[in-house]
């Protein structure tokens, strides 16, 4: 049973059987379809039906020589609406299925973002004409559970209204990638800076005073993220078939955007516009194929 189920409003399937029927009616009645072929034995099917406002569950596997499709895996996904755009996105198969996670080095984050591709079919009919790479992904998560908090008052710019400051830290991290050591010193020297001040307001103020984003890994799986940040536009949605109703949530952290989708009843407070959002999601990403560009020497 897949457990982020209930973020698309399935939070009562319990029983194998239900599971089953799911998946069958998803292939049934499905919204959207996508086949690629692979050789000439064999085709990757991936079938979506939607239960709700650009959420729902993706049925994917593979059609023999007799065309009898075989079910491999599903998932519940979110399609976001807000394209981000990345120096290049690095894709690599799962080991026991046609899955597929991507990753992209974010500078924003400082570190390696890694995350589910929601459209596989779509990147293997792109693959197969080449070895391309991509450049713009729409970002979505799911999330089992979330807080709403409120606002932290700040008399500084948010760092997506400075962008000397942003193109500064981007070109720090640029450079202290390619071995430079001045900017590695620097970098280190902002870290010890922050950590020092941190360490000595926590003694008088909640963390969360402190800290009003942040985007960190989280678990043993590489694609779970404990996220926080400024909700920027909330929405709704209600599953049609169970009648549970999703908040979906467009969020900033770290100066990314980011698209979310919550079960109403794992959701604690009030989400509004200017609060900030607290929870653990899974990371999906539907990579647009359009943005893909063929590899030096190809």
């Amino acid at each position: 049973m897949h457990r982020f189920l209930r973020s698309v409003g399935f939070s009562r399937l319990s029983e194998l059987d239900d599971e089953e029927r799911l998946v069958q009616d998803v292939c049934a009645h499905s919204d959207y379809v996508k086949i690629t072929n692979l050789d000439n034995s064999y085709s990757f099917g991936e079938y979506a039906r939607l239960f709700g406002k650009d959420t729902g569950i993706t049925v994917c596997g593979l059609f023999d020589r007799e065309h009898h499709f075989h079910v491999q895996y599903y998932f519940p996904f979110y399609w976001g609406t807000c394209p981000d755009d990345l120096d290049s996105i690095s894709v690599d198969q799962h080991l026991r299925s046609f899955s597929f996670a991507g990753a992209c080095d974010d500078l924003r984050i400082g570190t390696t973002m890694i995350f589910y591709v929601a459209n596989a079919a779509e990147y293997l009919e792109s693959r197969l004409s080449g070895d391309p790479i991509f450049h713009r992904v729409y970002l979505t998560g799911l999330a089992e559970s979330g807080t709403v908090l409120l606002p932290v008052a700040s008399d500084h710019k948010p760092a997506e209204e400075d962008p000397e400051r942003v193109e500064y830290r981007t070109n720090l991290f640029k450079a202290a990638q390619n071995g430079d050591e001045e900017a590695i010193e620097n970098l280190s020297m902002e870290d010890y800076d922050l950590y020092t001040a941190i360490s000595r307001r926590v003694k008088y103020e909640d963390i969360y005073t402190i800290v009003d984003s942040y985007f960190i890994p989280y678990g043993m799986e590489c694609d779970l993220y404990n996220v926080m940040g400024e909700i920027e536009k909330v929405s709704s949605s209600v599953n049609p078939v169970t009648k549970e109703k999703l908040i979906l949530l467009r969020i900033r952290t770290n100066d990314m955007p980011l698209e979310i989708c919550i079960n109403e009843k794992d959701l604690t407070g009030m989400p509004e516009e200017g609060r900030r959002f607290k929870g653990v999601i899974w990371l999906q990403g539907r990579i647009d194929t359009s943005s893909a560009e063929q590899a030096p020497g190809k």
